[in-house]
């Protein structure tokens, strides 16, 4: 595990900390490697019911280390480069490997939060932000765009205007405007503490349910209709007679539970 990257267990949460306080939490490789390799170690952690992701020190992440990258080009094709059948590249996954858990993920904001460091908030389930958090998509200081799954993840929060108008000024705005805009779910004062109170509510449901809807509404957002209504039925009826969900039904119903698993469905 990268030092980059700070990693533990409370009551069934994972906790994901940045870790590069005195370089404003600045995404380099080891940065890259540490999330994407922490991203994995939760995925094969079936107890973990919730992950909160946030940093250390006054920063969230102020975005790519461009300053160590312009030392070694090199780090550009490493960076971009696609290996094997898989449809990200190294930068894209830092973010996207959030999404593609099956857990639900909270990014907790404060400071500033720019460029990649906002990529990666995205790629989160929730935000949590201070008000005064600073929000930037910067890439266009640079003369880039957003190239790390932000062509995924904005469409489903902002409308295209907006996007274009923040990609293509690069200007900043607060915690609080990201809430009125939508991109942030809460501003808060105590983000970490909200952040974990979800975090433990959501922990009490059936994790089988809780990932399945995860997959449905990531799945559908921007599907036709036909492709929404079967995804629908067909993580429906994975989860009915599983155990999980037997027992959240025991649960909340006084009756004794119906016995699912002697139902067969076409189709």
């Amino acid at each position: 595990m990268s030092d980059r990257v700070l990693f533990e267990i409370e009551n069934q949460i994972a906790i994901v900390t940045l870790n590069r306080p005195e370089k404003y939490n600045a995404l380099d490789v080891a940065m890259f490697e540490g999330l994407i390799d922490t991203a994995k170690r939760i995925q094969k952690n079936k107890k973990i019911r919730a992950v909160i992701l946030k940093a250390k020190g006054d920063v969230f992440c102020a975005g790519l280390d461009i300053t160590g990258i312009k030392k070694n080009p090199l780090l550009i094709a490493k960076l971009l480069v696609k290996p094997g059948f898989s449809y990200t590249n190294m930068v894209q996954e830092v973010a996207f490997c959030w999404r593609k858990l099956s857990v639900p993920v909270i990014a907790v904001v404060h400071g500033k939060c720019y460029g990649g460091g906002l990529q990666i908030a995205l790629g989160a389930d929730f935000r949590f932000a201070t008000p005064d958090a600073e929000f930037s998509i910067m890439e266009i200081k640079w003369g880039l765009i957003p190239d790390m799954s932000a062509s995924v993840t904005l469409r489903e929060l902002l409308p295209i205007d907006l996007i274009k108008e923040l990609t293509m000024t690069g200007r900043k705005f607060s915690g609080q405007q990201a809430k009125e805009w939508g991109l942030v779910s809460r501003a808060t004062e105590a983000p970490f503490e909200e952040a974990m109170e979800l975090a433990n509510e959501i922990a009490t449901r059936s994790p089988d349910a809780v990932a399945a809807a995860k997959q449905l509404f990531n799945d559908t957002w921007v599907a036709d209709e036909k492709t929404a209504l079967n995804l629908e039925t067909s993580l429906q009826k994975k989860l009915l007679g599983r155990w999980n969900q037997i027992a959240a039904a025991s649960k909340n119903l006084s009756k004794k539970p119906l016995k699912y698993g002697k139902l067969r469905f076409k189709g």
